[in-house]
């Protein structure tokens, strides 16, 4: 990352992807009562220590407007189509309008300190902030359906805390769906079961059946363009998964079954894709997340930078691929300067 003209290597990641709890959160976007409150607990102290500091520390921490911006329009379908019960349900689509009205208006780079609360006793590190960008957070973040990445840049003596908002389209797709219950024996009729549930699920239901449904002709579509996984070149149908870059969650109706907004992989390279930790440039090369240690890449035998000969691309997929770099990949794009 460069910023404001200098580079900022990335020293550490810290090691969990903290989820944005219901009390931390503004009263608007709570889903139990109360105000919420301002301090976060982020791990063990030991852990927080280990990447943070010393016993006391005030660290110095920056998240960046274009990020909020991203985050804001991959949050936008679960502001206006609420896969929880929140407090102020009703009024969150207005509230997205206003708010992503104020991140528009940001400086290009928000910078904020946070506060070791050791004051706060037993082993569980909390951390606290009166700065802006700490609490546009809290405004702005819906809990247990986001969270939040941290690097440690710069350099060792006088660290930089980059913090990244992300959604978590996994969590909203089983809050917007729920478990898959399948029902062996004698069958009921369409009326005998209609008796026994809502009417409310019963249309959740048809809508599983009719993504399903979605998933299924999106999968065959894309099967005719992509044949093979590019990594593993496994042809066998059984063993890829049909696989999304912009997530079905954060997708409109027709990006749902676009076959131009997916690759076919398998499974350990979709869960990689999926959850954020590669992406892909335009130019076919394979980029890792951070966040996964050098040794499992080994592991893996994956190397950054690793040119991906048979990955399908166009101009559509590179559309959908700029998403997926903003809102999905967990870290820093290459190039990105502020």
């Amino acid at each position: 990352m460069n910023l404001n003209g200098e580079k900022l290597n990335t020293l550490a990641v810290f090691p969990i992807m903290m989820t944005v709890p219901d009390c931390f959160v503004v009263e608007s976007n709570k889903l139990g009562r109360g105000h919420g409150e301002a301090k976060l607990y982020i791990t063990s102290k030991k852990a927080m220590y280990d990447f943070y500091g010393t016993p006391g520390f005030a660290a110095k921490c920056f998240m960046l407007k274009a990020d909020l911006v991203a985050y804001m329009l991959a949050i936008k379908n679960e502001y206006h189509q609420p896969s929880q019960e929140y407090s102020k349900k009703s009024e969150l689509p207005q509230l997205w309008d206003k708010r992503m009205s104020m991140v528009s208006k940001l400086d290009d780079v928000i910078f904020f300190t946070i506060k070791d609360q050791d004051q706060i006793g037993g082993s569980r590190g909390y951390i606290n902030s009166e700065d802006k960008g700490y609490q546009l957070i809290r405004e702005l973040a819906l809990p247990l359906v986001s969270y939040i990445y941290v690097e440690k840049v710069g350099n060792e003596s006088a660290p930089l805390y980059y913090w990244k908002l992300f959604v978590d389209f996994e969590a909203i797709w089983e809050r917007q769906n729920g478990p898959l219950v399948f029902t062996y024996g004698k069958q009921k009729t369409e009326k005998e079961s209609e008796k026994k549930i809502s009417k409310k699920q019963a249309e959740q239901e048809r809508e599983i059946r009719r993504a399903r449904d979605g998933q299924g002709r999106y999968r065959e579509l894309l099967l005719e363009q992509c044949r093979f996984c590019p990594f593993t070149m496994i042809a066998d149908e059984r063993l890829l998964i049909a696989s999304h870059i912009k997530p079905w969650a954060a997708s409109e109706l027709e990006e749902k079954t676009d076959p131009y907004n997916g690759y076919i992989l398998s499974p350990l390279y979709d869960r990689l894709f999926d959850r954020g930790f590669i992406t892909f440039t335009p130019e076919r090369h394979v980029i890792l997340s951070e966040f996964i240690s050098p040794f499992t890449w080994k592991q893996i035998n994956l190397k950054n930078d690793t040119f991906v000969k048979a990955l399908p691309m166009d101009d559509k997929r590179i559309a959908y691929l700029t998403f997926h770099h903003q809102s999905v990949f967990k870290g820093v794009y290459p190039n990105d300067e502020i």
